[in-house]
């Protein structure tokens, strides 16, 4: 497909509007531009996709680990026995205790439904990055001090150095029957994971802390893991499954949120295919464009044809002039892609100030703002399928160019 001068010429030719054909390059023009919004398209969807499928499972899996070990009845008695087993297993990069509890909290006359989650020092001081407001290192066991979610924070309309209430239901027994057992804490922090289920319900303090308002003495209810691979942790922790069967239940991020993730695959399928159909319709405009053009260039092809230029020539002359509008929109597309992901915030904000609609709903959407992750791989791949497309496309007018008759074209010239 090496075009020679000759070849490269006419087709350069055949790419530029000529005098009385404002209406083909009109045509061409519009195929061009459907490729590159189809390209575009193709490029945000999936990238913001992926985005959203990354920044999920990277919010999930930081804050829960790549696994969960959970004592049936809610209570591991011999943890540090299980905890140094866990730790002793090929490919587990990290474990700790966690007690997760769901309880109640009140501030001002609100009441709010939270997760009690008592962690270690090092679970706790992972969060620093996430704190937008107060300390996380006056986070010390017995000084009853925590840290809140920042949605809670704002349903409660607490803020740091304000005290909380924190409601155990299932208090201690008395003749009178059971009194909920209700602890006051300081609010020392405010955080932010990205995740708005996570933001509302949070409630973080040490662990010996939670022990003592869930009344549970020297237990925990479970204990996280983290793994080198985490497409790998069912198979990392089968010998550990084995071992705790009858103790214990070990739950992966995959079956944890497998209706999530299976939805989010689903779709991406889906929206690929769908998105796809666009390109498509792209492609037929330049199918529509050179077929104008060859009917209008029909005694120019028999002339070239009386000069001496051959059908194959002539096949490669049209292929190049549709091939190359496909790939400049092609081109066009990526980057028009790459520039919407760039700006995609401003655009949502701006979206929203036209419309007065919140096009992003941090507790419908999960996370608080529009994700974006580019894979190389699919990028090629998107430009491969319009560029593959825009060539397939152009083999009938071309083919119909090159089995042009010059005498019959030119009997009655």
């Amino acid at each position: 497909m090496i075009l020679s001068p000759f070849e490269w010429t006419i087709a350069k030719r055949y790419m530029l509007p000529g005098k009385g054909e404002a209406f083909i390059a009109l045509v061409a023009g519009i195929s061009l531009v459907a490729v590159m919004l189809g390209v575009a398209a193709l490029v945000i969807v999936m990238s913001v996709m992926n985005g959203f499928r990354a920044e999920l499972f990277d919010k999930i899996t930081g804050l829960n680990g790549h696994a969960i070990i959970q004592a049936y009845g809610g209570r591991l008695d011999d943890w540090r026995d299980v905890l140094k087993d866990v730790q002793r297993t090929p490919h587990v990069t990290h474990a700790s205790p966690l007690i997760e509890q769901p309880l109640l909290a009140s501030f001002n006359g609100r009441v709010e439904a939270i997760l009690v989650r008592g962690n270690t020092k090092q679970d706790i001081d992972e969060l620093k990055s996430k704190v937008l407001a107060g300390d996380m290192d006056r986070l010390s066991p017995g000084t009853d001090n925590v840290a809140i979610g920042s949605q809670l924070a704002q349903n409660l309309g607490a803020r740091v150095g304000d005290t909380i209430t924190v409601i155990n239901p299932a208090g201690r027994a008395t003749p009178f029957g059971t009194v909920p057992r209700q602890i006051a804490y300081t609010v020392a922090a405010i955080f932010e994971i990205g995740v708005y289920d996570y933001d509302q319900a949070f409630v973080v303090m040490p662990m010996q802390d939670a022990q003592t308002l869930l009344l549970s003495g020297d237990t925990i209810g479970m204990i996280e893991v983290t793994t080198d691979d985490p497409d790998r942790v069912d198979t990392i922790l089968a010998p550990l499954t084995q071992k705790l069967a009858g103790k214990a239940i070990v739950s992966d991020w995959k079956k944890i949120n497998a209706s999530l993730f299976e939805a989010l695959a689903v779709e991406r399928v889906a929206m690929f295919v769908v998105l796809s159909i666009i390109v498509l319709v792209a492609v037929f405009n330049i199918l529509s464009s050179l077929i104008m053009l060859v009917r209008a260039k029909t005694r120019d092809i028999a002339i070239l044809r009386t000069m001496g230029a051959t059908r194959r020539s002539l096949l490669k002359i049209f292929v190049t002039t549709g091939f190359l509008i496909g790939a400049l929109g092609t081109v066009a597309g990526v980057a028009l892609g790459f520039v919407f992901l760039y700006f995609r915030q401003p655009i949502v904000r701006g979206v929203e100030l036209l419309t007065g609609q919140n096009l992003w709903d941090p507790s419908i959407r999960f996370l608080t703002e529009l994700p974006s992750r580019p894979d190389p791989v699919e990028i090629v791949t998107i430009c491969v399928l319009a560029l593959v497309l825009s060539f397939v496309a152009t083999l009938y007018p071309a083919f119909k160019a090159a089995s042009t008759d010059p005498v019959q074209v030119l009997r009655y010239e």
